[in-house]
């Protein structure tokens, strides 16, 4: 690096929003929903589905799969971005589902429990693309639960978008040694609930 260079850190607008808005709690819990999955920030939203779209740009995607309830509105916007789809896992059963299912078992970090989550088997199709697109990514169950479903329908993973990884639990981790392509708008290295500190991982530039 030259002597009138130096590095900076970048910041997009999901982090910026984060560092703003985002409150850190105890238990590595990071408390988003006063923009993301509760009250929802449209503006935000709107970037998301927007930047799927350009990261995802040129794969072949029939349909985005989420699960609900909080990964819908992130995936909403991803669908109408790509022009596709959307389907997205239940957890309660539904009497205005009916014929054949597909299931799978999920852990819940933020709930601390186990849910059994379903799609019904018309509208997941042997041979689809199926980019799966969801809110958090921490241990990794939510996704292995809708990996697993798009693997009982005989479809494909042609990609995962998460809105944020917490790079410092395993999730991440496993579904990359899985080989699945996997983007994610925001990877939060560390936090601090003490502090409030929020330390992102993404890429530097140098300048001049």
């Amino acid at each position: 690096m030259y002597e009138n260079e130096k590095i900076v850190s970048v910041l997009n607008k999901l982090e910026e929003k984060i560092i703003s808005d985002g409150k850190v709690l105890e238990g590595d819990v990071l408390k988003v929903d006063s923009f993301l999955n509760h009250r929802i920030d449209v503006e935000i939203l709107r970037w998301m589905g927007e930047e799927f779209r350009r990261r995802f740009d040129g794969v072949k995607i029939d349909k985005i799969l989420t699960v609900e309830a909080s990964g819908i509105a992130i995936a909403s916007s991803a669908a109408l971005c790509f022009g596709v789809p959307l389907l997205f896992a239940k957890k309660s059963p539904s009497v205005n589902v009916t014929g054949d299912k597909l299931f799978s078992k999920v852990y819940s970090f933020t709930h601390k429990c186990w849910n059994t989550i379903y799609v019904s088997a018309e509208y997941l199709s042997k041979g689809e693309k199926i980019l799966i697109v969801d809110d958090f990514l921490a241990s990794g169950s939510a996704l292995e639960g809708l990996v697993d479903l798009v693997s009982q329908a005989g479809a494909e993973v042609v990609g995962i978008g998460i809105a944020v990884e917490k790079s410092f639990q395993d999730g991440g981790k496993k579904i990359r040694e899985n080989g699945h392509r996997l983007e994610s708008l925001a990877i939060v290295e560390s936090m601090d609930s003490k502090t409030g500190e929020i330390v992102f991982r993404h890429p530097r530039i140098i300048i001049s």
